[in-house]
């Protein structure tokens, strides 16, 4: 179940926002981000799965993205950073990497990074369990030990989503996102010289305003 009974925006809008002060609820909200904040960055610190799971995305062959709604995001975010530092990394997006070409062609070598968050999309939860099944490597990154992807995940990273507002905190998943990318760049072999390499890019196509 996802993290609180409360399961639709509109639900957690009636309860939590309508009819508050707008400074009753920045302060609540605030506090609340905080409490979450200093959580998360205890719990990162001392979970191992990081380290597995980074080094899980750095052995594989292929790397691919998942994520729908506002998970798409995320997933969207992860897949940006990754592919900086390492090779073969292929967002999900339903039209450029569709899900039919990627499951008609799963290998043994291949990961998929699965972001699902509630309210949990089947699209999502039907495209990882058919990968698993094809004999992928699923990583689930989600919000609770009973979401739907988690008896499928041979690592899985459950982070607080909890707020105050009506939308779920995007908190501890960036910060999630950000240990992974770091971590799997610092350990994949020629990530320095791709960087470096796109730095001379960017400046011989003169991409950027500065």
């Amino acid at each position: 179940m996802p993290p609180d009974d409360l399961g639709s925006p509109h639900e957690r809008y009636d309860a939590r926002v309508q009819r508050r002060s707008a400074l009753l609820l920045k302060r609540r909200i605030v506090e609340q981000e905080r409490e979450h904040f200093l959580a998360a960055l205890d719990w990162a610190h001392d979970e191992a799965a990081f380290e597995r799971i980074a080094a899980a995305i750095v052995a594989s062959r292929r790397r691919f993205i998942l994520g729908a709604a506002k998970s798409f995001t995320y997933a969207s975010l992860l897949a940006m950073d990754l592919s900086a530092g390492l090779a073969n990394v292929s967002l999900i997006d339903g039209t450029i990497v569709r899900p039919l070409d990627v499951l008609s062609d799963v290998r043994s070598t291949d990961v998929l990074v699965a972001i699902s968050l509630s309210r949990y999309r089947k699209y999502t939860v039907d495209i990882a369990r058919r990968f698993a099944e094809a004999g992928g490597t699923v990583i689930v990154i989600t919000d609770s030990a009973d979401a739907p992807l988690a008896d499928v995940a041979q690592e899985l990273l459950i982070v607080d989503t909890e707020s105050a507002s009506f939308a779920n905190s995007p908190t501890s998943v960036a910060l999630v996102i950000h240990l992974l990318v770091t971590l799997t760049t610092a350990s994949a072999k020629g990530a320095g010289r791709r960087l470096q390499e796109r730095d001379r890019l960017s400046e011989s196509l003169d991409l950027y305003y500065d």
